[in-house]
């Protein structure tokens, strides 16, 4: 489908999506909601694809939450509607069995933090903003910002974030674990597409392995997460990146993971 709030972009095994509504400070209304999903879906049937970045049309914003101007018609049965959907589409980035990576450029408001928070990890602009402004519009985080955010930064501070509606620099974001690096404007899509390059050469199976037992593991008890790691280490085997990583060791020289892409 053509795409008027995002674009699109693949290059190689890279792929970025630009949420583009930037005379709205790129604001999430149902129609961006939509064309996300869809993006989120072609992404996952391409195998070929094996990092996603997102990011921020514009210079002063990420996602500065939801459009407004749409919430404030709702009645309580829309915004239960609108937040399942949300949790739902967020749930599928969340998913998505590569890494992602959020280039947080500007304001990550409201449903801006929740999505960037949803991603494997956060580089941001040193010019960033990070918060959850819902309780000074009588509303809560509604797309996973009450779940994801304690599990994140630990639940006191995602109870004064979320009950006081405060704005975070991407400084203090650093600090407290919701960010892994702050660059310069100019810089961050380098630093972000470098880290991605380095990810985008190793195996996809690997990576989809590592990311399983990760996620998967981190909300279950310790024995039950070991579990999930033996399993995913051991089907590494029946993949062809397990057989070009430790070919190319005992053969003195760099893995071609791109050479055989298999399931």
């Amino acid at each position: 489908m053509d795409y008027e709030n995002i674009v699109l972009k693949i290059e190689n095994t890279i792929a970025t999506i630009t949420f583009n509504r930037p005379k709205s400070l790129n604001a999430i209304n149902s129609a961006l909601l939509d064309e996300f999903s869809d993006a989120l879906h072609q992404i996952a049937e391409n195998e070929d694809i094996r990092v996603l970045i997102l990011t921020g049309g514009g210079e002063k914003a990420f996602v500065a939450g939801a459009d407004i101007t749409e919430l404030a018609k709702f009645t309580a049965l829309q915004g239960k509607r609108f937040s399942r959907k949300g949790h739902a589409i967020i749930n599928k980035l969340q998913d998505l069995p590569i890494p992602v990576i959020a280039a947080v450029n500007g304001f990550a408001l409201g449903g801006g933090s929740e999505i960037a928070m949803a991603c494997d990890f956060i580089y941001a602009s040193i010019n960033a903003k990070f918060g959850f402004p819902e309780i000074n519009l009588g509303l809560i985080p509604g797309f996973g910002g009450t779940q994801r955010t304690p599990r994140l930064v630990g639940i006191n501070m995602a109870k004064e974030m979320i009950f006081t509606g405060k704005i975070i620099s991407a400084e203090e974001a650093i600090k407290h674990g919701i960010v892994n690096k702050v660059c310069s404007p100019e810089t961050l899509m380098d630093e972000v597409f470098q880290t991605a390059k380095i990810i985008a050469s190793k195996g996809r199976v690997s990576l989809r392995a590592a990311k399983m037992a990760i996620n998967d593991g981190v909300n279950v008890d310790f024995a039950t997460g070991c579990g999930i790691e033996i399993n995913e280490f051991a089907l590494c085997f029946a993949s062809t990146d397990a057989k070009e990583g430790t070919a190319a060791f005992l053969e003195k020289r760099k893995p071609d993971f791109n050479a055989g892409l298999n399931g």
